[in-house]
Parts: C-alpha cells; sequence; structure tokens
C-alpha cells in the first residue's frame, strides 16, 4: 500500500531539517507531485519559507511557495508545501526523511546528539506503514543500531509494522553539471521491504537508484565517497607545501599532469578543508574503527596535513608583511572570501574562520569581503565572530588573503593593487608582491 501511495503521488512526505540537504530534498517532492510538511527546530528558516523568502541562494523555493499561512494540515488542494516546526504533524507522514547535522565532538568523535534526539521525536508520533529513511551522513551500524533500537521502543517492530532505511545525501551546492535529480542515490534498508519501499521513494525524484544490500553498505559508501577526496587532497596539500620549498608552482605541475588521459584525477590544494563532508566524515570511520581494534593511519595522517593548511597560510602571510617591514600585529588583513568554495553562500566548516581566528591570535586586525554572505551569522564554532559584516574592497588594508575564489574576485587586477597579496587559489596572477599558499 504504501508503495502505490508513493506511485500514485498520495503519500504525504515529512523531511526533518531544512538546510542546505533538506530543503533541496523538500522541493523535489513538491515538482514531483508530492504534499511535503518541512520540520525544523529553527523559527527563523520556518518563518522565512513560511513567507516564501529563502535562505539557500542556490535552492529556487518557487515551487514550495506557499498558498496560506497555515502551520497545520491544508485544506486548499493547491497547497504542496507547508514548514513547521510542530512535529506532531509527522503522524500523519508516510515517509519521513531526516536530515540533520551530525559534526564532531571537541576531540573528534561522532556527535549523534541530532540524530538521537529527532529519532526519538520521529517515534512519538511513528505508526503502522510509515517509512523512515536517515540521509545524515554516520558511521556504519547507525541505522541498524542506534536508529532502529530507538523506533523501535514502544514495541513496533521494523520491516513488519514500519520501514527503516539509510540513503546518504550527495549534495554539491552550486553545481552547474550535476543536481539532486541527476545525481544517482544509494539506497540500504533493514529489510527486502525496507529498501522496496525506500527505492520506491526516492525513484520519484531521481533519475536512477542504486540499492545495495544492507544499511551498512550505504553509511560505508558515503564515508568512502569524502574519505577519497579527503585523502587525496591532503596528498596535494602536501605537496604544495614541498614544493613551495623547491620554488616549484604546484598549480602549473597539476596542470602538467592531467594532460594524461588515464590514471590521474586533478586535485587542488587549499586554505584547509571546508564543508560539512569532507572535514567531517571521516573521523566518524576512524571512531567506529576503534571499536574493531584497527587503526585507521591514513585517514587520520590526511586529517593532520589538512588541518596544518591554516597554519602555512598564516606563515605565508607573516613572511608578506615581513617583506613589507611590517609585523603581524597590528596588521589590517582583508579575508577574501567566508565560504568554504566559490560562488555561494555556505560557510559551514570554512577554513577562513580558522584563518580569522589564527590571525587575531597573534595581533592582526582582519575584516573578510563576501558577496555572498553580507554578514556572518551564529556558528557553532566561531560564535565570537557574529554580527561582524563584509566590508569593501577598497585598497586601505594592509594584506589581502584570498580564501576563496569567487567569479567576482577573478576579476580584479591584484597586481595594480600594490599591496602583499597571500593567494591561497590561484586567481591573483603572478607578480612581485603576489604570494601563492
Amino acid at each position: 500500500m504504501l508503495i502505490e501511495k508513493i506511485t500514485s503521488r498520495t503519500a504525504r512526505i515529512g523531511v526533518i531539517g531544512l538546510g542546505y540537504v533538506g530543503l533541496p530534498l523538500a522541493v523535489e517532492f513538491v515538482k514531483a507531485g508530492f504534499f511535503v510538511m518541512g520540520f525544523d527546530i529553527d523559527d527563523r528558516k520556518v518563518l522565512l519559507l513560511s513567507q516564501g523568502r529563502n535562505y539557500v541562494k542556490h535552492v529556487s523555493i518557487d515551487p514550495i511557495m506557499q498558498t496560506g499561512e497555515s502551520q497545520s494540515f491544508p485544506s486548499l488542494d493547491n497547497e504542496k508545501f507547508i514548514a513547521s516546526t510542530d512535529f506532531s504533524l509527522l503522524k500523519g507522514a508516510d515517509c519521513i526523511v531526516v536530515c540533520v547535522p551530525t559534526p564532531l565532538g571537541k576531540n573528534r568523535e561522532p556527535d549523534m546528539q541530532y540524530i538521537k534526539d529527532t529519532m526519538r521525536v520521529v517515534a512519538e508520533h511513528l505508526g503502522v506503514g510509515q517509512l523512515v529513511v536517515l540521509e545524515s551522513t554516520t558511521y556504519p551500524g547507525t541505522t541498524d543500531e542506534e536508529v532502529k533500537s530507538i523506533l523501535e521502543e514502544k514495541g513496533l517492530k521494523v520491516g513488519r509494522d514500519f520501514y527503516l532505511a539509510f540513503s546518504p545525501e550527495r549534495e554539491d551546492p552550486n553545481n552547474k553539471d550535476f543536481s539532486l535529480r541527476t545525481v544517482p542515490k544509494v539506497v540500504g534498508g533493514c529489510t527486502e521491504g525496507c529498501l522496496a519501499a525506500a527505492k520506491a521513494l526516492y525513484d520519484s525524484i531521481v533519475s536512477r537508484t542504486v540499492p545495495v544490500s544492507s544499511t551498512r553498505v550505504a553509511e560505508a559508501a558515503k564515508l568512502l565517497e569524502n574519505i577519497y577526496r579527503a585523502v587525496n587532497i591532503a596528498l596535494v596539500n602536501e605537496l604544495k607545501m614541498i614544493f613551495d620549498r623547491m620554488d616549484i608552482d604546484i598549480w602549473e605541475v597539476i596542470d602538467a599532469a592531467k594532460t594524461k588521459p588515464f590514471g590521474f584525477q586533478p586535485f587542488y590544494p587549499g586554505p584547509g578543508l571546508g564543508g560539512h563532508c569532507i572535514p567531517i566524515d571521516p573521523f566518524y570511520l576512524t571512531w567506529k574503527a576503534k571499536e574493531y581494534d584497527f587503526p585507521t593511519r591514513f585517514i587520520e595522517l590526511a586529517g593532520e596535513i589538512n588541518t596544518l593548511m591554516p597554519d602555512f597560510v598564516v606563515g605565508k602571510v607573516v613572511q608578506a608583511l615581513g617583506d613589507s617591514g611590517k609585523p603581524l600585529k597590528g596588521a589590517r588583513i582583508l579575508i577574501l572570501g567566508l565560504a568554504y568554495k566559490p560562488n555561494i553562500g555556505d560557510d559551514r566548516e570554512s577554513p577562513s574562520y580558522y584563518l580569522m581566528d589564527k590571525l587575531e591570535e597573534g595581533g592582526a586586525i582582519v575584516d573578510y569581503n563576501d558577496p555572498h554572505i553580507p554578514e556572518i551569522l551564529l556558528t557553532r564554532k566561531f560564535a565570537k565572530f557574529a554580527g561582524r559584516r563584509s566590508v569593501e574592497i577598497d585598497g586601505k588594508h594592509d594584506l589581502i588573503l584570498i580564501a576563496t575564489g569567487h567569479d567576482e574576485y577573478k576579476a580584479i587586477n591584484f597586481i595594480g593593487l600594490d599591496l602583499p597579496i597571500v593567494d591561497t587559489r590561484n586567481i591573483a596572477g603572478k607578480g612581485t608582491k603576489i604570494y601563492p599558499a
């Protein structure tokens, strides 16, 4: 019956977490013809959506523009979306997709509180015949061990009374080549029935689903994807530091190497890792591996190298200022780019925050410019920066540090500014005051 509801588009979809993963997902389900309830504990997000206002620039919310102000089930046939903080409405959902954060603790251990708290709320309203899918990146075994036990606490059984699956998100904000619909979706279920229900759900919004034998395989696949990137980025970051001492341009080396038509994929250096996936996800596996008494030396070494990059960049800043006869203490520094990747407003785990923190610890006066982030909002790790606003590029600073390769910056004549430029993104060109970092 659930699969029939999904294929006929009469199933009601609940999406928990309306951030960079959940909001695009809600939009796709509405576009596919489903009625969608979006849930979040953030009153601000719910209010903005109920007013038809967007907070994720690269996602069009036109398909979910509300036709009414109701925070309960709509009575109008043409209303396809509501945003709410009232989780009791979950009892009316046929399919519940959970997209909540999975951060790290201060000792790089998985912080599972968001998943556990959310699943306890889901369990309160869980009914027979519902499908629950976890999309949050996590360690293998989370769905089978943690989530399943929470959802079964009130007597319902997975595969008999309700369905449970894991399908990792594969969001790449502002990717011009791939969208949520065109990226294949990996799906793993706790039972064959769970897999069938979850596959039917995602078949309705993506071009291809990839069913796997278990939720553990699906969880591990997501970690592999991000560990692969983290390790290769660490490799090229290490090479950048080595080649810098040899006076070799790492960017020219990469351009030469990538002409090989096989056996090589280019990765690029930077001032550190950003985004919610690559800086965090590998450590979910290193933590879980300890349970099996297995050291993950390769992954941990990559993490160490990547976390060293802000220090390397700060060293370049000190060198550039010194060549101009200025100390770091008291120097006015302008960081270009707060977002972790070009042309988006996503500052999650951005290395720019680490650079700001380290430079200010050294006594520098730090401003930032980012056309996509006019003001810094409250973050968990760097709350002290909340409220700071983007400033103009006016040439009145002692040094400019390019941290993000926004297109807007590629049109600037940095050499004409006649001040030291520390360039971590290879966009400033070459000159006597340009310091590659």
